[in-house]
């Protein structure tokens, strides 16, 4: 019995390959665009910027007259601990610049001080032509 003759080529046996010869194309063309890309990057120009240096923080002396001036969630404000009227920073402020040659502010607020109430203390403390002001990030309990 003799059956069909074997094919001298059977191509439902052909073995799958990997042809290395096109990636190495494609990859010299991605080596030469990426290479192309970074040669036609400008430079990046920054400005210097002087920064500020961290210092151990000064404890108060007896000479330091800094004014704390607190508002409160009320719209109320302290200053230095004694409660006043919104209406009363502008004075105290100018009586303050005239008594001192280095006036210095530090603003705070309590956990509840309307945002409002602060830009306005810190308005009368420019008004007043005082240069060192301080703004507190802390939060701190009222009137203290």
């Amino acid at each position: 019995m003799s059956g069909p003759a074997p094919k001298p080529y059977d191509e439902s046996k052909k073995k799958a390959r990997i042809e290395i010869i096109p990636l190495i194309d494609v990859i010299f063309f991605l080596l030469a665009t990426f290479v192309l890309f970074t040669l036609s990057l400008n430079k990046i120009v920054s400005v210097p910027v002087n920064l500020p240096v961290a210092s151990a923080v000064n404890q108060k002396t007896d000479t330091d007259e800094t004014v704390t001036l607190q508002v409160s969630d009320a719209g109320t404000c302290y200053w230095n601990k004694e409660m006043i009227s919104v209406n009363d920073i502008a004075i105290r402020l100018q009586q303050y610049k005239n008594q001192n040659q280095n006036p210095r502010v530090l603003i705070a607020g309590d956990d509840k001080a309307k945002f409002g109430v602060t830009i306005l203390a810190l308005d009368e403390v420019r008004k007043a032509g005082i240069q060192q002001v301080s703004v507190e990030t802390r939060v701190r309990p009222t009137g203290r």
